[in-house]
């Protein structure tokens, strides 16, 4: 049985889905899993594959930290490592563009509504 932190987490997910979908994102994947990392929602845009990290956090805390904030240097690393691992197990071209990007979302668990920011290419070379 999923814990409450995967389920709070796992709704996040489903909420990032389809604020990506309302924005004519095609999700292609989800929970692409490797042992250093995961990948929450693998999506095309346009010609672009997009690697989505998803951060979910109760708006009470939302002040403290901001839900994105935990994407550090290190966890950018992991992720990069595991998008670079998809591409190849999946037969893309070495050419194929692709970007990481990071969808944070707040939710009042009190009233059940959640505020989604969405930032495009979040994770670029040189934080790597």
């Amino acid at each position: 049985m999923p814990s409450t932190k995967r389920k709070f987490g796992d709704t996040g997910e489903k909420i990032a889905e389809k604020y990506l979908q309302e924005k004519g994102y095609i999700i292609i994947d989800r929970n692409y899993t490797k042992a250093y990392g995961e990948i929450d929602l693998i999506a095309k845009k346009d010609n672009a594959l997009v690697f989505v990290e998803v951060k979910t956090r109760d708006m009470k805390h939302v002040h403290d930290f901001l839900p994105e904030q935990s994407v550090n240097t290190l966890k950018a690393r992991k992720i990069k490592r595991v998008c670079q691992i998809y591409l190849l197990e999946k037969h893309y071209s070495p050419n194929q563009e692709w970007q990481i990007d990071i969808v944070a979302i707040s939710i009042d668990v009190d009233t059940n509504k959640a505020i989604v920011k969405h930032m495009e290419n979040a994770l670029w070379e040189r934080q790597y």
